[in-house]
Parts: structure tokens; sequence; C-alpha cells
């Protein structure tokens, strides 16, 4: 299994290596105010894939921290309640509001 992914990511190597060879001219990217940059188009693309991937976590950051949180205050609720002895189904919510 181990020489199966080593043989894979080889593979995945060798495509994005051989993407950036044919995609090296370097291109021209205008700014606002008169600024730009050059630099090869793989470079450019590779930049802004990666920056989609980091606002694409930045947007699903904040509702995964408030899950967290609405979970470890669950966790307390029912730890407390164990320890005074309730039952824990009736912390549940319904099964229609799941």
């Amino acid at each position: 299994m181990r020489y199966l992914l080593w043989i894979i990511k080889l593979a995945l190597f060798a495509v994005l290596f051989d993407f950036a060879m044919k995609n090296a001219a370097p291109i021209r990217i205008q700014f606002f105010l008169g600024y730009a940059l050059e630099a090869p188009l793989a470079l450019v693309l590779l930049l802004t894939a990666v920056l989609g991937v980091v606002l694409g976590v930045l947007a699903g950051l904040g509702k995964t921290v408030r899950l967290r949180r609405e979970l470890l205050v669950l966790r307390r609720e029912r730890k407390r309640a164990d320890a005074a002895g309730q039952d824990a189904e009736q912390l549940l919510p319904p099964r229609e509001a799941l």
C-alpha cells in the first residue's frame, strides 16, 4: 500500500511538473495605481489556487468555531446532568429538531 501511495505521488508530481514547464511563459498582471507584476503563468495559477483554498477555509472557520463551542456547552451540560443523576435523554432536543 505504501508503494502505491508513492507511485501516485510521483505521478502527480510528474503531471504538475509538466504543467509548470509548459506554462512557464511570463505574464504581466496589472494592479491599481500603475503597479504591475511579472511572473510565470504556472506560479500565478498556483498562488491563485492556494489563495482560494485559504479563503475557503477562512469562510468555514466561523461556523466550525461556533459548532465546537456549542458542543463544549452540551458536553458540560451532560456532565452536570450525569453528576446530578438526571437522565441524559432529557437534555437532547426532540428528533424533529435534528
